[in-house]
């Protein structure tokens, strides 16, 4: 399974990847912003997106707006991450598609696991 983690800080972005390999089951490649997301999916469709919310130029929302208007990009399951896990907030990226949210800081060894659970 292709995972395509979007962040901008890259201390997070190798942690996660660094995670994300330990599970065979994941082929996993990185993006620093929107604009690289946009990018590298057009190179090669992920299966799954694992999007930090607050980036630069490009937020995580702003970003699967326009994913999801793609007809070869609107059904990629998108997972936010971010620090801000109150219900609300919770609510708010669900209601805009994502269909899940892991929180901020994560933990490396149960990120797969999380990953898939929420995975259809």
């Amino acid at each position: 399974m292709k995972i395509l983690h979007v962040d901008d800080e890259a201390d997070i972005r190798e942690i996660a990847e660094m995670a994300l390999s330990l599970d065979p089951t994941f082929e996993v490649a990185s993006a620093k912003s929107g604009a690289a997301a946009l990018e590298s999916i057009s190179d090669d469709a992920p299966d799954v997106i694992l999007l930090d919310v607050m980036m630069p130029e490009m937020d995580g929302p702003s970003l699967l707006k326009i994913l999801r208007a793609r007809q070869e990009t609107a059904d990629i399951p998108i997972i936010f991450m971010t620090a801000a896990v109150q219900h609300q907030t919770v609510d708010n990226l669900k209601s805009i598609g994502a269909i899940g949210v892991i929180g901020k800081p994560f933990d490396p060894i149960s990120l797969a696991d999380e990953i898939k659970a929420l995975l259809p």
